[in-house]
């Protein structure tokens, strides 16, 4: 029998997996709002099995209380849980679980900003008749961060791998993101919400934590009619061929070395010891997308001579195997 936490999570990934392949379907009306409407419940259940999980699985933490004023006007001391239209027990919301988990340190403050404008869109969706192209491409990123940070934080939170699910981060539904914005006209209420986008937004990305409030994709695919042009397609095939980063961009994203990564363990925790113990954590961080990546001298010969580099967000996971100093 799963716990409340557990069965959270389960209802949190099914929602977020109805919220992508919705947004995915490039005919689909509504397919915006129906994205941040699905996502943004996804959030509030794992925001609540994360909340549970940490209150032993207490149903009651959950529960919103009030106080009630007495005849002579004064406020009593004892409090009453606050009820629904229904008569059922009233919860928390999502701003207010992921504030407090922030408080804790147990929410990254960029995806806390993601969900604020995430929420603020859900509640301004019936207003948005018409969305320009600069309007749909900045949805676009919004809602890709929003996925990322949600595996990743069921993944911290409760070591749960969502790839079966094909939750499929980047990029959601591309294919209607226009190749030039310049010039596009917004409406008034677009404006505002952007203006309020861009106020969460970082001015620059925080390269040590997966946690992001909006992620960028750039793909270009360059049409031709020769009969040996490779034909492509968004896939989650494997052996579909990849998208591979140039040395630049390998280094720009993956800018440890082994030395480095290990130099800074060393800076960072009070008990790091260059052990077994570490190469084994090492070893497992190195699997989880994001953390490091390998490069092959051949990418023919996988059993020729490689590298493997990573990225400053590792030390995230090495966080909970290792004290930090103080």
């Amino acid at each position: 029998m799963k716990s409340r936490a557990g069965e959270l999570t389960d209802r949190a990934t099914s929602a977020m997996s109805a919220a992508i392949e919705l947004y995915n379907k490039p005919e689909f009306p509504y397919r915006s709002e129906s994205f941040a409407i699905l996502a943004v419940n996804a959030w509030e259940l794992l925001l609540k099995a994360k909340w549970l999980a940490v209150h032993q699985n207490k149903e009651a933490s959950l529960y919103v209380h009030d106080r009630r004023r007495k005849t002579n006007g004064e406020w009593g001391k004892k409090s009453y849980i606050r009820k629904t239209r229904s008569g059922a027990s009233y919860t928390h919301g999502l701003d207010y679980l992921a504030s407090q988990l922030v408080h804790r340190g147990l929410l990254h403050c960029s995806a806390h900003r993601n969900i604020e404008v995430m929420l603020e869109f859900r509640d301004c969706a019936v207003h948005f008749y018409s969305q320009s192209p600069e309007f749909r491409t900045r949805l676009h990123e919004l809602g890709a961060a929003c996925v990322k940070n949600f595996t990743t934080a069921m993944y911290d939170w409760f070591g749960r791998e969502l790839s079966e699910l094909d939750l499929h981060l980047m990029p959601l539904a591309f294919i209607d993101l226009p190749a030039n914005v310049r010039g596009s006209l917004l409406n008034a209420t677009e404006k505002k919400f952007l203006k309020f986008l861009e106020a969460k937004d970082e001015a620059k990305a925080d390269q040590s934590t997966p946690y992001s409030v909006t992620v960028s994709v750039k793909v270009t695919f360059v049409k031709s009619k020769d009969s040996d042009a490779i034909p492509t397609r968004v896939t989650n095939d494997p052996s579909a061929t990849p998208i591979r980063f140039t040395d630049d961009e390998f280094t720009t994203r993956y800018p440890w070395t082994y030395k480095t990564l290990t130099g800074r363990c060393e800076q960072r925790y009070s008990d790091f010891r260059q052990n077994a113990d570490y190469h084994r954590v090492r070893k497992q961080l190195e699997q989880r997308p994001g953390f490091a990546m390998t490069r092959f001298l051949n990418p023919n010969n996988p059993e020729g001579a490689k590298t493997i580099r990573y990225n400053p967000s590792i030390l995230e996971g090495f966080d909970k195997h290792y004290t930090r100093k103080t």
